[in-house]
Order: C-alpha cells, then structure tokens, then sequence
C-alpha cells in the first residue's frame, strides 16, 4: 500500500510521511560521519557492492549490461524482504503513477491489441480522440506515418506511441470498415482522466451502489461527487463495490472510510520500528453518509487500503461487509524515488483496523503467498466458510462487541460462495483472446444509429442478445484460433449473453451501464441486495 496525503487534523503524524510520493532518501548522505557500528556495517557492505560491480564491469571475460546485473542485485536483496517491496524500473514509472494518480497526457482511447493489429474499443468520453471523430472499431495502422500493424506491438509499445505531453500533435491513419482508404487523423493530446470510482448508479429508489476500482489521488473527490448525486436521487441506502480492489493511496482509503464514521473513532492505526511512520488516524469532520445502511461487497481480490475501508467500517459497526475473505494485505510502502527516475517501493510499517486486527497473512513461505488464490481454491474456501480456521489467539470484539478475527484478510459478516455454474475455459479464452471486444466493436459500429436512439433503462429492461449474434462471437473467436467447445458453450450460454449485453452497455453508454447489467449475475451483489434487513439492524444499534 502507499501512502496519500492527509489533512493535518486527520493523521497525527510528521508532514513526511503523509506526502504520497516521497523524495528518495541518499544513503550515502550520512556516509562522511558515521555515528553507530550498524552505518559502519553498511559502508562496509556498500563498498563491498561497488567494488564487485568494478571488477565486473572492468575484468570480466565477456561484455556485460551493467543496468540489468544492478536492477537484478536490487529485486535479489528485496526477495529477501517481504512480498510487497518491490522496485520498478525509469521506464515503468510513469505508467504505473498514472494508474493511481489521476491521469495521463494522451488521444483518449481504450484499445486491444488483437490479431498483432491495435484496435479502438472505445474512445474516452470527452477526449482528443472522441472529439477527433474515432470510433469503436477502428484500426489504427499508422502512428506518424510509420506502420504498426504486424509488428508485434505490446501494451508499453502502445502507451510509448500514443501518450505524449499535452498539446503535442500525433498522426494516425485508421482503417474503417465500408471506407477504402486509410482515414487520416490530427489528434491534439490533452490530460486524460483515469476514474477510479468506475460505476454509480441508483439500484431502486432507495438504494445507490458505488464502485470503487482502487484507491489513487483523486479517489475520494469522485466518492463524494458519486455519494452526493446519489443522495440527491434518493440514496438512503448504499452498496459500497471493493470487489476486485487492489487497494491504492491509504490516505484515500482514510477519508473515504470517515465518510460514514461518526464521531472521533479510529480509523486506522500503523506501527513501525521508525517513530515517524508509528501513528493513528481517527474520523475526525462530519462525513456525508454517517447515517443509513451500509453494505460493502469484498472478495479474495479486495487487499490493502479496500480492507482498511472494510476493517474500518466492520470493527466500528457502521457496515456489513459481505462476500469472500479477502486478499490479506496489512503493509504499507513507502515510494522513494532513486537517481535515474526508478523507485523503490518499501515497506516501512504495518497497518491495524481499530479493534486491534493485523489482517497481513504469512509470507514466510513465498511460494505458498504467490499461490494463495490456488490454495484457497483447492481447500474448498471459495464454496464453504466452513473450511476457514480461524486461530483463537487472534479473536478480537467490534466496538459493539461482535466477535472479528485477524491473521490473514477480512472475513465478511456474511459468506457468499463463488459461482462456477455459469462461466466455463471456453468464455474465458473469447474474453482473453481479445475475441469478445472485437465482436462487440465491430456489431457496435454496424448497429451505431439503433443504440444511440435507446436511453440506458430501456436497453437494460428491453435489449436481447439474440442467437445469431453469438453465432458471430463463436465466429469471431474462430478467427482468433479459439475452437468452439459445445459442452461449454451450453453452459455458458445464457452468461454469455449478459457479458456480451454488458460490454455492449459499457461501449455505448458507461461503466456504469456494464456493471448495472453484469451485477445481475454477481452473486455478492444479489445476495447484498438480500441483506438490507440486517445492515439495517447494524446500523440502527
């Protein structure tokens, strides 16, 4: 987990350690005076280091890449750490702050890569591309008059070629179906928004559902925008989504959690051997949702700042957490910028709900962590809550009383088991192979005036995916080299529809339309829809 800035008044704790992307720290700014054997054993050691890296770079046989023996130094000392300090290379960087701070200069396309060619799935609302005149379905061919196609692009190869400083100009020769030339566009970069709050919407009249995708800075901003439209549409009751949520910036996690708890209880607390990164945050203003009934949905994909909005709202009463044990994650880096633009991500202290619960599972045995989801699943956990031991030494009480265990992950109020009956190998490879996109593109393009007359309820309440349309998936995906497979075809069958009616909902509407449509199919969410009596009950204690 990293961590996000924070008001003064929310988290007792040095200015330092609230900045969410930190400076890197110079080792050898303490180096001229040594004040403890343990710097002088790290001289010792860092001299070490460098003097091997010199005889190496000036004495051995063969050429060699100085970066890669470093970078393989650096990720061979952290293995001997904890599974969550990691390094990321110059090059990965901005990518991956992008992903959590809030956007990115580019053309404003979501796209696939299918078949070696770079297809548009969709252009961004709003974005350069949109305006531009692209459309779901395009190919792009050509970046800057150089071919692409057939080249053997990847993910970074495309984000190198297509994101670029705001205002700067990008040329792109696009292949449309029904038009015999390349289309040539002139597409002005902009600022890209990247929303973590990714559905939000009024399940009734009474309920409102959020859906919250990972915690990056601009998180709680659109929380509360989302909360306060929802309000104001009638929300008196909300289903809060972290299904599948990585976690992100703490500070987020924090404000977003204070949102619903009254009072000055606490939210988080975090230890360390480090004084300045030993500190508690409390609720500490008037948050927007503080009365009305709660439910959180989690899963085994839920970790790290989604389980300090869990465990928060869990041990002080506030909500029913609902779904499977989740990921289990109770560390917190810290990002420390290094020399050449890499950064280091280390873990700096542990973080524990209010009742007292570290929630971090084991990691001594790092095989066994990388294979926990297997492991999981092959214990039977994901069907039966039956098969989850709990140790009694790590029992704790909610402020209410209500017993919670700690030790690995946030177990939920309420056990929803997995539902294996409907999806099957078949679906997921049309889905990974790229082969569900392109149908959906493609028959999105060819039917464009038809759906654009449909308001979303009418789609939702009215639209079928007939029979013939996946026949043209099964085809589709013939074309991707995915051979149809019948006994998971029938059983799949009426899954596929909703997928393929979602994903059709997401490219002519919104996320938000994809999840009101495939939330009749998550088995947390129907079951949630169930349990309002007794959120209600929780709440009203």
């Amino acid at each position: 987990m990293k961590e996000e800035k924070n008001t003064k008044s929310q988290i007792r704790l040095p200015f330092l350690l609230a900045v969410a992307i930190c400076a890197g720290i110079l080792i050898g700014a303490n180096f001229a005076e040594p004040s403890s054997a343990k710097e002088n054993d790290l001289i010792t050691n860092f001299n070490k280091i460098r003097e091997v890296l010199t005889f190496i770079t000036r004495d051995y046989v063969d050429s060699v890449n100085v970066d890669e023996i470093v970078e393989h130094g650096i990720n061979s000392m952290l293995e001997k750490l904890d599974p969550h300090s990691s390094y990321l290379p110059a090059k990965e960087v901005e990518i991956s702050r992008a992903q959590l701070e809030g956007g990115f200069d580019g053309i404003g396309v979501e796209f696939a890569l299918i078949r070696d060619t770079l297809y548009v799935v969709a252009p961004l609302n709003g974005g350069p591309s949109e305006k531009a005149g692209i459309i779901a379905g395009d190919k792009i061919i050509t970046v800057d008059e150089d071919t692409i196609a057939g080249t053997g692009l990847t993910n970074n190869d495309v984000f190198t070629l297509l994101r670029g400083p705001k205002g700067s100009q990008v040329k792109l020769g696009i292949y449309r179906k029904g038009e015999k030339d390349l289309l040539k566009f002139d597409i002005i970069r902009d600022k890209i928004p990247q929303n973590s709050v990714t559905a939000a919407y009024m399940v009734d009249s009474e309920i409102g559902y959020i859906k919250v995708s990972n915690f990056g800075a601009n998180t709680y901003e659109e929380f509360v925008e989302n909360m306060n439209r929802l309000k104001n549409e009638g929300m008196t009751k909300m289903i809060l989504d972290l299904q599948g949520n990585p976690g992100g910036y703490m500070g987020a996690a924090i404000n977003m959690a204070d949102e619903f708890i009254a009072g000055n209880s606490l939210i988080v607390s975090q230890d360390s051997k480090e004084k300045r990164y030993t500190a508690k945050a409390y609720a500490m203003r008037t948050g927007g949702f503080e009365r009305g009934s709660v439910i959180v949905l989690i899963n085994e994909g839920s970790a790290s700042a989604s389980e300090i909005v869990a465990g928060a709202l869990q041990d002080n009463d506030r909500a029913l957490v609902v779904g499977r044990r989740s990921f289990g994650k109770g560390l917190i880096q810290r990002p420390i910028e290094l020399v050449d633009g890499s950064e280091l991500r280390l873990t700096i202290a542990r973080y524990y709900t209010p009742s007292g619960r570290s929630i971090q599972k084991p990691y001594e045995d790092r095989e066994d962590y990388a294979l926990d989801y297997y492991n999981r699943f092959e214990q039977g956990e994901f069907f039966s809550a039956d098969s989850i031991k709990f140790n009694d030494s790590l029992k704790y009480e909610t402020a209410k009383g209500r017993t919670v265990y700690g030790g690995g992950g946030i177990m939920p109020d309420y056990f929803v088991p997995i539902d294996t009956t409907m999806g099957s190998a078949y679906v997921n490879r049309l889905n990974n192979s790229g082969a569900l996109r392109e149908f959906v593109s493609s028959y999105v393009s060819k039917n464009e005036k038809k759906l654009d007359q449909m308001s979303f309820e009418e789609f939702y309440r009215n639209y079928k995916v007939t029979d013939d349309m996946l026949q043209q998936l099964i085809n589709t995906g013939k074309n991707n080299k995915i051979e149809f497979a019948e006994k998971d075809y029938a059983r799949s069958k009426e899954f596929l529809r909703i997928l393929v009616k979602a994903n059709i909902a997401r490219t002519v509407f919104d996320d938000s339309g994809f999840y009101k449509v495939i939330n009749d199919v998550n088995e947390v969410y129907v079951e949630a829809l169930k349990l309002f009596d007794k959120a209600e009950e929780l709440a009203s204690r």
